[in-house]
């Protein structure tokens, strides 16, 4: 051990070379090594005759080079069949190619195409499947394109039709985006299945944080990380404790050895247990083994745009955004929700008019039902919709809270008898919620946000809650594309909370996508 690690007891803690303690593995091997060592590790396996960083990349290459693969084949006959139907349309301006033209001219596209993604890390199998990364890369790919082209045709005094500016390129991008979203379904149907197309992952900390961590990433599978065991600093309490939590693969100091003998691809960190200079350490001892390093930094539902990191005095400095601090991007919101809550009113009024119709016609009262809620930071608005329940249907809520099927303070029942026929069809499409696309223009609403309370739901807010209400309240919100009305209290709130601390532009675009996807499919709507 070299001299600079410390006194014994920092030498038991981060792997000197001691006899195994019972208390501190959970699988003892015949021999330990240090972090500082130069191989950390024992080699007891026959499969690992050569580097397992390179038998730990083959690993990963299994499933992530048929992604890459996928994607790149898909990205070049969607450039290539949209540049070939352009060319071919050329004609109607005047511009004729022959054949052999077009077939040159789509192929290059084609390539020029791919090449840009890959240059704009559009093809590190990381993003490949991730979302937004991803989106962000066909978006900037798309800019680069027309920026090339127009610095190219000025340069050489090439006349290009705008229509394979204009249009093609944005077309591109398009379906580029679509297929990608399609090889994200398969992505996640292939983790889901079998776990194949997932990242073996060891969490790492005190045992509270660890299986906090451990809940949160078996909750989904869609982030691609399949936790195969745990190191704590004691096992053997893990064990008494952790029933049916993932096995524990030794103790902290052998994170090194359980990597090489597990075929981790990822550890993750959590808590206070290991930081400074020993994180560094087992940085630098878990380079040979070709496992990742991610550190959570217990940060609660903050993620994207509102985190930045930021070096200072040799430290990593992660700067968390305040989202009052987003006046580009809520001008931006408002701009979008005024622009497209007008047109979506305008082309929904058909449908509105028929629905209030239909509503007039089949029950006694009015069409639609006004409602005081609560909007942004605590202020009241009156909220519209189209009635889809019976007159008075608002005071008979006091008798029928004992049969509502969720928890918390929302109130919600799956046969309601106060549901007229017609509202029954309205709530099953959401159609009733159509009339609120005027909050929205008004500016009481906007298109994604939380849902707003009722008075008596905010009165009994606690203090975190109460946080959901820093932006307005949208039409639809995060936690109606994860579920809908299927989700639990707690879980809608937590997801209310996400989009309060990351909202951004491309979330909500995102999330309207998903909202209308959800209503066509009519899942958790009732």
């Amino acid at each position: 051990m070299s001299a600079d690690v410390g006194p014994r007891v920092e030498e038991d803690r981060l792997g000197g070379d001691l006899p195994p303690d019972p208390d501190r593995r959970a699988h003892p091997a015949p021999s330990r090594r240090p972090w500082t060592d130069r191989t950390p590790f024992v080699l007891e396996r026959e499969v690992y005759r050569d580097d397992p960083a390179l038998a730990a990349v083959r690993r990963r290459s299994a499933w992530t080079t048929p992604l890459l693969v996928r994607a790149a084949l898909g990205d070049a006959v969607v450039a290539l069949v949209v540049v070939a139907v352009a060319a071919v349309t050329l004609r109607d301006v005047g511009v004729r190619l022959d054949a052999l033209a077009v077939v040159g001219l789509s192929a290059l596209s084609a390539a020029g195409w791919v090449g840009t993604l890959a240059v704009l890390r559009g093809y590190e199998w990381r993003r490949v499947g991730d979302g937004p990364d991803e989106f962000s890369s066909i978006l900037r790919a798309a800019v680069a394109v027309v920026a090339a082209v127009g610095v190219v045709s000025f340069s050489l005094q090439l006349l290009v039709p705008r229509r394979m500016v204009l249009v093609v390129v944005p077309l591109v991008a398009l379906l580029t985006a679509l297929h990608r979203h399609r090889l994200r379904v398969w992505l996640r149907g292939q983790r889901r299945a079998d776990g194949t197309a997932a990242l073996r992952t060891l969490v790492v900390g005190d045992g509270s944080s660890v299986r906090s961590v451990v809940g949160d990433l078996r909750r989904s599978a869609d982030h691609g990380m399949r936790v195969v065991g745990v190191a704590v600093p004691l096992p053997r309490q893990w064990d008494l404790d952790g029933e049916g939590e993932p096995p524990c693969l030794g103790a902290v100091a052998e994170v090194p050895q359980a990597v090489v003998d597990h075929d981790v691809d990822v550890v993750i960190v959590v808590g206070s247990h290991l930081s400074g200079p020993a994180l560094r350490r087992l940085s630098w001892a878990l380079e040979p083994t070709g496992a990742d390093l991610v550190v959570a930094p217990g940060l609660v539902e903050v993620t994207g745009p509102s985190v930045h990191l930021r070096p200072a005095a040799g430290l990593s400095l992660l700067h968390v955004e305040r989202p009052s601090a987003r006046s580009g991007r809520l001008l931006g919101k408002a701009v979008l929700d005024r622009t497209l809550g007008s047109l979506l009113l305008l082309a929904a009024s058909p449908v509105l008019l028929a629905s209030a119709l239909a509503v007039r016609l089949t029950s006694p009262g009015p069409a639609f039902f006004a409602q005081e809620r609560v909007g942004v930071d605590g202020s009241l608005f009156t909220m519209y919709k189209l009635r889809s329940m019976v007159v008075g249907a608002d005071r008979q809520v006091d008798d029928l809270t004992d049969q509502s099927d969720r928890d918390g303070l929302m109130f919600k029942m799956k046969v309601d008898p106060r549901v007229t026929p017609v509202g029954r069809v309205l709530r099953r499409f959401s159609l009733d919620e159509l009339p609120q696309l005027w909050n929205v223009v008004r500016g009481d609403m906007s298109l994604v946000g939380p849902r707003p309370p009722l008075p008596r739901e905010y009165v009994e807010y606690h203090d975190s809650v109460h946080l959901r209400l820093r932006v307005r309240p949208g039409l639809t919100g995060l936690w109606q594309v994860s579920g809908r009305a299927d989700l639990s209290w707690e879980e809608s709130m937590r997801l209310d909370l996400r989009y309060v601390d990351n909202w951004s532009l491309a979330m909500d675009v995102l999330i309207l996508w998903k909202t209308a996807r959800a209503v066509l499919g009519r899942s958790g709507a009732y």
